[in-house]
């Protein structure tokens, strides 16, 4: 399959893409023949009947039927529309019925970003990572907003929605990385709602399994919490500047006095922060709003305790 984007489409990455494109570009070339077609008899009645001067206003009767040419505009379109039907309809079919074999992963989408997790216990958050040459079946939800999973390469794009569980499939045909995008406006950050899906080899994939599996080790928990903040998507909301963002900075929060919505105040401490990562709208910060997710399932206990670590580096007691 070529992999080069057109003028029109971007590289094509997945078993069926090419049937969206193939279908794509019969649209467009039969849209832009009759509309040709059209335009140009336009002009060219409109040049070689126009009223010239010294006409006398007076309007030659012309035939009142032609029955070649309305059968020919019944049947024409008539076969177009069915050949597009069918085309369609076989399309929804191949992206609509997903292989029995499929590798299943659980995507989750939330203001502002998207976490995968993986039958082998891995998680990842705005980068899913696939082995080539495999089906994959994608189990969608949202925890807020209506979301919408697409990945222009692999020609698929999804509604996410709350309450309920969509499904996508894709087999990716080549390796590398394809841009993964929200395509339902979700908020004030939508546009920054991006992700990555990184296509390995099968060897290259066992690999990162494995390595996932061992994230942190040898690393100090600060060290490997930083990794997590940028990782995680923690990024998108906290600063580490004191700039105020949808969430409040992590600058010299740890151990500190925080003003809650209710007019009560909470000392930041290490149960203060697992709880606001567990079950974020249990204490809310005066002036935010309640847009936090709950990364309950998404994180390990190292890694809530490695972030606990790193937000405690950033500022803790006595500064």
């Amino acid at each position: 399959m070529d992999t080069t984007a057109t003028f029109w489409m971007p590289p094509s990455a997945s078993t069926t893409a090419g049937d969206v494109d193939s279908l794509f570009y019969f649209l467009l070339w039969v849209s832009v023949f009759f509309f040709a077609l059209i335009v140009g008899l336009s002009i060219l009645f409109i040049t070689k009947w126009r009223r010239r001067k010294g006409d006398t206003g007076r309007l030659d009767t012309g035939p009142t039927k032609n029955t070649l040419l309305e059968v020919a505009w019944i049947v024409i379109p008539t076969i177009i529309v069915v050949i597009i039907f069918v085309w369609g309809f076989r399309g929804y079919m191949n992206l609509s019925v997903i292989p029995a074999n499929a590798m299943e992963v659980k995507v989750t989408g939330q203001q502002w970003f998207w976490s995968f997790q993986y039958p082998e216990g891995a998680s990842t958050v705005n980068e899913l990572v696939v082995p080539v040459d495999t089906p994959v079946k994608l189990t969608l939800s949202s925890q807020d907003v209506i979301h919408a999973f697409y990945v222009p390469s692999f020609r698929i794009k999804r509604d996410v929605l709350p309450n309920r569980y969509q499904f996508a499939w894709f087999e990716a045909t080549h390796t590398g990385e394809y841009d993964l995008f929200c395509a339902e406006y979700c908020g004030s950050k939508h546009s920054q709602m991006t992700g990555t899906v990184r296509v390995l080899s099968g060897a290259d994939y066992k690999a990162w399994l494995e390595g996932a599996a061992l994230a942190g080790e040898g690393m100090a928990p600060a060290e490997y919490g930083g990794r997590l903040y940028e990782s995680k998507a923690c990024v998108t909301c906290h600063s580490l500047d004191g700039t105020p963002g949808n969430g409040p900075s992590f600058l010299g929060v740890f151990g500190h006095e925080v003003t809650l919505e209710d007019g009560s105040t909470v000392i930041a401490d290490e149960n203060y922060i697992r709880e606001s990562i567990l079950n974020p709208k249990a204490k809310l910060v005066a002036g935010y709003q309640a847009v936090m997710p709950t990364y309950q399932g998404l994180l390990s206990d190292g890694e809530i305790d490695a972030l606990v670590a790193f937000i405690k580096s950033v500022g803790g007691e006595g500064e």
